[in-house]
C-alpha cells in the first residue's frame, strides 16, 4: 500500500522512481485507531522526499544511497508538535477556548478557526457575542450551518460547516478539488541551469525563504533544512503566530521580522530573494503578490528562484480565495463527520493533512531544484491542503476491527529513540528527530530553535 501510494506521488511530479534495492517501507496501517490509512500517507510521503534529497546527492557525487521510512514513526510524525517537551515539561496547547466545533440550526455542526485573534473576532463579530463560548454555543445554534460559514468567511474569519463526504462530494468545490492534480510543478521562466553548491549534504549552499505559518509551509522548511538547506524564516511582529509550536517547526531555521507593510521592509526582502533559491509561502492566494512577491515577479528579480506555494483550496473551484487550515478541511470534507460518535463530529488525533502537504511540499520543492540544475528554469511547485485530504481518503480505509481497541500512541519503548534533545533559547528541547533515513547524508538539523524575529533578516555566509 505505501509503494503504491509513493508511485501515484512520483508519477504526479513526473519524478524517476527508485532504483532497485534503494528503498525501504517497513510496517502498514493501521498504526492508531484511526480508519483512515494515516501511515501509508505519511511513509509515502517522507519516502518520496527522501528519494528527492538522494536523487540531489546523486546528482552532486555520483553516489546512490538508500532510503528507509517506518510507516509507525511515519504516522506519529504528522503529530510531532505532541511531543514537544521544553525543560521536561509540555508547552501549552495551541487551540483557543473558542475554536471547535458548534451545532447549528438543525443538529448540524460547524467548526470555527479562533486560533488566531483576527479569525476569532471576525466570527465573534457575525455570532454577535463577546468571547464567552457559552454565548457563541447559543448564537450558532439561531444559524444555518452552510450560511453561517459564508458569512463568517466574508466577514475575514475562517469557519467549515460539517459535511458527510456524501455532501462534500456533491459540493461545487470539492469537485473542482477532484480535477486538481495532487502537486503540481510548473516551469515559470526562463534561466540558466544552476549547479548545486559544493557542500557535504544534499541541500548544502541552498537558502530558502520561508514565508509560512501554522503547520504544513513550516513544516516544509523544516524538512529542507534537514537535508542541509539554510532557511531563514520571516515574519512580523504583528502576525498572529502558533505559539509553542513554533518552536517545533523552528528547528533547524534563522528567523527575521519584516513589516512588509513598510517600503524599507520590502527592499530587504527583495534583496534577500536575490541571494535565494527558493521562495516558499502559505498566505492566502494574492496576499503577496498584492506586495510585489507573487511568483511571476519573484522569477523576474531572481531567474532561477523555486516558489513553494501552499492553499487551502487549490487555484481552481469556488472556494479558491478562501482561507483554511488543517481542520476546516476535515469539517467540509467528510473526515470529522466519519471520525465522530455519531453524535458529534471529532478531529483525527493527528494533522495529517497539514504534515503531509509539509512533506509534498518539500518533496517538490527537490524536485524543482534538481530541474533547476540540469535544465534551468524558474518553477513554481504547488499543494493544496484540501487535495492533500481527498489523497489521504483516497488510501481507502481501515477495517473497524484492525484498528478497534489499538493503543493511543506508541509504546514508550518505541516513541524513546525517535525523540532527540537540543538546547535553545527557550531551554532543554526534546522533539521528535528524523523520521526517513538516508544511508549516507542523515538528515539532521545544525541551528536550534529560536524566538521569532530573534535573527537579523541577513543570510548566513555560504
Amino acid at each position: 500500500m505505501p509503494l503504491a501510494a509513493l508511485g501515484e506521488i512520483l508519477r504526479t511530479a513526473g519524478a524517476g522512481e527508485p532504483e532497485a534495492g534503494q528503498l525501504e517501507i517497513r510496517g502498514a496501517d493501521p498504526v492508531l485507531p484511526l480508519r483512515y490509512r494515516i501511515g501509508t500517507a505519511g511513509a509515502a510521503s517522507l519516502a518520496a522526499l527522501g528519494l528527492a534529497a538522494a536523487r540531489l546527492w546523486a546528482l552532486r557525487t555520483g553516489r546512490r544511497q538508500r532510503v528507509a521510512v517506518g510507516v509507525r514513526a511515519a504516522a506519529v510524525s504528522l503529530r510531532s508538535a505532541r511531543y514537544l517537551r521544553i525543560n521536561g515539561k509540555p508547552p501549552p496547547g495551541p487551540w483557543d477556548p473558542l475554536s471547535g466545533f458548534y451545532q447549528v440550526r438543525g443538529g448540524g455542526w460547524i467548526s470555527i478557526h479562533c486560533n488566531f485573534p483576527n479569525h476569532r473576532d471576525a466570527a465573534l463579530a457575525v455570532l454577535g457575542v463577546p468571547a464567552e463560548r457559552a454565548l457563541a454555543d447559543e448564537a450558532a445554534l439561531g444559524w444555518d450551518g452552510e450560511a453561517l460559514e459564508d458569512a463568517i468567511h466574508a466577514s475575514g474569519g475562517c469557519a467549515g460547516f460539517v459535511r458527510s463526504e456524501e455532501h462534500w462530494a456533491r459540493h461545487a468545490h470539492a469537485q473542482a478539488v477532484s480535477a486538481q492534480p495532487l502537486i503540481e510543478i510548473e516551469r515559470i521562466g526562463d534561466a540558466p541551469p544552476e549547479p548545486l553548491r559544493p557542500g557535504d549534504r544534499p541541500l548544502s549552499g541552498v537558502r530558502v525563504l520561508d514565508l509560512t505559518r501554522v503547520l504544513a509551509g513550516p513544516t516544509c522548511a523544516r524538512s529542507l533544512a534537514e537535508h542541509g538547506a539554510d532557511v531563514l524564516k520571516i515574519t512580523a511582529p504583528h502576525l498572529p503566530d502558533s505559539g509553542a509550536v513554533e518552536i517545533d517547526t523552528g528547528i533547524g531555521k534563522l528567523s527575521a521580522h519584516l513589516d512588509l507593510r513598510t517600503a524599507k521592509a520590502a527592499e530587504i526582502l527583495c534583496g534577500l530573494v536575490r541571494d535565494a533559491d527558493v521562495f516558499s509561502q502559505s498566505y492566502r492566494p494574492g496576499t503577496l503578490g498584492a506586495r510585489g512577491f507573487s511568483p511571476e515577479a519573484l522569477a523576474a528579480l531572481r531567474p532561477g528562484i523555486v516558489c513553494v506555494s501552499l492553499s487551502a483550496w487549490g487555484r481552481t473551484g469556488p472556494w479558491r480565495d478562501r482561507r483554511g487550515f488543517d481542520s476546516i478541511v476535515q469539517a467540509v470534507s467528510g473526515i470529522a463527520h466519519a471520525s465522530g460518535d455519531g453524535a458529534k463530529p471529532r478531529l483525527l488525533p493527528v494533522a495529517a493533512i497539514d504534515y503531509v502537504s509539509g512533506y509534498l511540499m518539500a518533496f517538490g520543492a527537490m524536485v524543482a531544484l534538481e530541474r533547476r540544475a540540469r535544465e534551468g528554469g524558474s518553477w513554481l511547485v504547488r499543494v493544496a491542503l484540501a487535495r492533500t485530504a481527498k489523497w489521504i481518503v483516497d488510501r481507502g480505509l481501515v477495517a473497524q476491527d484492525a484498528y478497534a481497541g489499538l493503543p493511543e500512541d506508541l509504546p514508550k519503548e518505541e516513541l524513546l529513540p525517535l525523540f532527540s534533545e537540543l538546547d535553545a533559547p527557550a531551554g532543554r528541547i526534546r522533539h521528535l528527530g528524523p523520521i526517513v533515513t538516508l544511508s549516507e547524508t542523515p538528515g539532521r538539523w545544525s541551528r536550534p530553535p529560536v524566538p521569532l524575529g530573534y535573527h537579523a533578516a541577513v543570510w548566513p555566509p555560504r
